[in-house]
């Protein structure tokens, strides 16, 4: 049997959940230690689960292709299951922007904001209870033996069970809303772009008399451009998945996503670009990290436009 994306979803689907108990006990032992590294180890274990996140939440558009026309299928079950999760993948991909802040704050002179830790566990705990949901609501689509006697596909329907319906009517029944969040979309990518740019460019030898402490002040502007790509861009996904979900360009430009990801989380936490001072080169191995960073975001940046030309999907 040729694997596919519904084996990924297979794969994938256990990690927010497992993953974020593993987070959240390493958080909370850092915690009660007082330990730095801990803390700093559950922040970046939590940067990781979002970043796997967003794959295990799109591949499960595949295993609703691969289900819905099975007997015995619930098709509300599994729009229930499809909402859920959404609000659960929201609440985690914030998870891990707070996580980021974390890491980044370490950088600094002053330190870790004292908010921070307890607002990734605020934001972890609740993350843990809408995954868990979700898995609930996604275990009893195959496995309806687990769900409470007398309870049923229409029963107790939750409210976001309507949500990605709704944001697919939104973006498709008022004209000012698809060129409102490709707008938007730009926006954030000159922001990430301009930001992963510079600091890369500093690591790779350019502007040698900044130290890479100061470049690092711009990169909460970066990340506050991922934010508002990653929003436009699940909202794109959502809104008509099918035509991305078999469109080889997309899933070009997710993995440079999720590679470009893994690239940022290894120069936040490790510091060998950290100490470069004005005229300081980078290690080799920085540079291989930063010049990797640039072409991955050019990958981001080429197979998005490419959408529409590669697949045949629009």
């Amino acid at each position: 049997m040729t694997p596919n994306f519904v084996h990924m979803h297979l794969l994938l689907n256990h990690v927010p959940t497992v993953g974020t108990v593993v987070a959240l006990g390493v958080l909370l032992l850092g915690l009660a230690k007082r330990s730095e590294e801990l803390t700093r180890g559950a922040l970046a274990l939590f940067f990781a689960i979002a970043l796997v996140s967003l794959p295990t939440y799109m591949t499960g558009y595949s295993a609703q292709k691969a289900l819905k026309d099975r007997p015995g299928v619930s098709a509300e079950l599994m729009q229930r299951h499809q909402s859920a999760a959404l609000v659960a993948l929201t609440v985690m991909e914030a998870t891990g922007v707070l996580a980021w802040f974390g890491l980044w704050q370490g950088r600094k002179p002053t330190g870790v904001a004292r908010w921070n830790a307890p607002l990734v566990l605020l934001f972890a705990t609740v993350t843990l209870g809408l995954m868990a949901s979700a898995a609930n609501i996604g275990g009893a689509i195959t496995h309806p033996e687990i769900m409470a006697p007398g309870e049923g596909p229409g029963t107790a329907i939750a409210p976001q069970s309507f949500m990605t319906p709704n944001i697919g009517h939104f973006q498709f029944t008022h004209p000012f809303a698809w060129p409102m969040l490709e707008s938007l979309h730009f926006i954030g990518l000159c922001l990430l772009f301009g930001v992963v740019l510079v600091g890369n460019l500093r690591i790779l030898g350019f502007m040698k008399n900044a130290p890479f402490v100061d470049v690092h002040r711009l990169l909460p502007w970066g990340v506050w451009g991922f934010v508002i790509n990653a929003v436009t861009g699940m909202m794109f996904f959502t809104g008509a998945a099918g035509q991305y979900i078999e469109n080889p360009a997309f899933h070009l430009k997710v993995l440079c996503i999720l590679l470009a990801g893994a690239n940022v989380l290894y120069l936040t936490l490790f510091d060998e670009v950290w100490a470069l001072g004005p005229g300081d080169n980078a290690p080799t191995s920085a540079k291989l990290v930063a010049a990797s960073q640039v072409f991955l975001w050019v990958g981001v940046i080429y197979f998005g436009r490419m959408l529409p030309y590669i697949g045949n999907a629009f």
